[in-house]
C-alpha cells in the first residue's frame, strides 16, 4: 500500500493512494510504504534514485546500518515498540529523507503512523517538510514508550504486593517477573535506539534549525526513560531475590518441622528396635511389666524433646 502525501501552496493537503502519472517532486511531503508491492517500490526508487534496504538489512542491529547519510539522503532503521498477545517486540520501519521528502517502509500497520496523519492534517502548516513529519513521529513514540514505562511500572508495583501476601503461587510469580523483565528490556533496547538515531540526527547539517531544539528535548526525555527502565529492572531484581529469599524461609521451615519431628520421634526408635533384638538373655522380656515399661520410655522420651523445643521456643 502507498500513500503520496501532497502539499501545494496554499498549505493543502492531498492524499494519494495510487501511483500518481506526473507529479512535482517539491509537493510530496511524506510517502507512506505498508508491505509494499513491487511495483510501488520500484516507482519510488527510480523517481527519487534511492535504494530501499532489504527486510535483512532492515533488521541489522550494528550502528552503521540504522543510520548512514551522504550528500543527498539520510537512511534510518528505527525501532517501534509493538505489543502481541506473548509479549512485546521491536519492529523495524525505515526512514528515508531526500529532496525533504520523507519516505517510510514498513511492514505491519502501525498507530503511530495513524496519529501523525491526524496530526498533519489539522495543523497542516506546522509541516513544512519531511523532516518536520519525522519528528513528529519521534515525539509520538517517545509519550507512547513513556506510557509502556508507566504500565509495566504499575504492573511491578501490583506483582510486589502479590508477593507479600503469601499466597501461594510460586510459579505464576516467577513466570510474571520474567515476562516485564524481557517487557522492560524490549522497550529499553527500543530507547537506546532512539537515543542513538536522535544523537545522530543533532550531528546532521541537514536538519533544520527549528527541529535542533526540540531534538534536543526528545533526547533528553529519552535519557530519563532509559533510567526509568534501569530502575525498573532494579525494581524486579530486588523483587525477585525478595521473593526467592521467601520461598527459601518457607522451605527452611518445612525442613525444620522435618528434622524436629525426626528428633522427636528418634528416641522411641532406638527404645523400640532395642527391645525388639532376638537375643536369648534379655531380662525384661520374661518380665511381667517389661511391656508398659518400654510404652512409658517410649513416650517420655517423645514427651521430652517437645517440652524442651517448646520452651526454647524453637517450635
Amino acid at each position: 500500500m502507498i500513500r503520496i502525501f501532497i502539499k501545494d501552496e496554499s498549505f493543502n493537503i492531498r492524499i494519494l493512494t495510487e501511483i500518481p502519472q506526473n507529479i512535482n517532486l517539491n509537493n510530496i511531503l511524506w510517502i507512506d510504504l505498508m508491505s509494499p508491492t513491487e511495483d510501488e517500490k520500484q516507482w519510488t526508487e527510480n523517481t527519487f534514485n534511492i535504494h530501499f534496504p532489504s527486510k535483512q538489512e532492515m533488521e541489522e542491529i550494528e550502528i552503521s546500518s540504522r543510520y548512514w547519510e551522504d550528500e543527498e539522503t539520510i537512511t534510518i532503521n528505527a525501532y517501534f515498540l509493538v505489543h502481541e498477545a506473548e509479549g512485546a517486540k521491536n519492529e523495524t520501519v525505515t526512514f528515508i529523507l531526500t529532496l525533504n521528502t520523507l519516505i517510510t517502509i514498513r511492514y505491519r500497520e502501525l498507530r503511530t503512523f495513524s496519529e501523525v496523519v491526524k496530526r498533519i492534517m489539522s495543523n497542516p502548516r506546522h509541516f513544512e517538510d519531511g523532516y518536520y513529519i519525522l519528528a513528529s513521529i519521534l515525539d509520538i513514540r517517545i509519550d507512547s514508550d513513556a506510557d509502556t514505562l508507566e504500565f509495566i511500572t504499575k504492573e511491578i508495583t501490583k506483582l510486589s504486593r502479590l508477593v507479600f501476601t503469601g499466597i501461594d503461587i510460586t510459579q505464576q510469580i516467577l513466570e510474571s517477573i520474567s515476562y516485564y523483565e524481557d517487557y522492560n528490556m524490549t522497550i529499553r533496547e527500543n530507547l537506546m535506539d532512539k537515543q542513538r538515531l536522535l544523537s545522530a540526527l543533532l550531528k546532521s547539517y541537514k536538519v533544520p534549525k527549528p527541529l535542533r531544539e526540540e531534538f534536543r528535548i526528545m533526547i533528553k526525555d529519552v535519557n530519563s526513560l532509559i533510567d526509568y527502565a534501569n530502575f525498573n529492572f532494579d525494581r524486579l531484581d530486588y523483587l525477585q531475590n525478595t521473593f526467592l529469599g521467601l520461598l527459601n524461609i518457607e522451605q527452611n521451615k518445612v525442613m525444620k518441622i522435618f528434622t524436629l519431628m525426626s528428633v522427636i520421634f528418634l528416641p522411641p526408635t532406638l527404645i523400640a528396635a532395642i527391645y525388639g533384638m532376638n537375643f536369648q538373655y534379655m531380662p525384661e522380656l520374661s518380665w511381667k511389666y517389661g511391656y508398659p515399661l518400654a510404652l512409658i520410655l517410649m513416650v517420655l522420651s517423645a514427651i521430652t524433646p517437645l517440652y524442651i523445643f517448646k520452651k526454647k521456643g524453637w517450635l
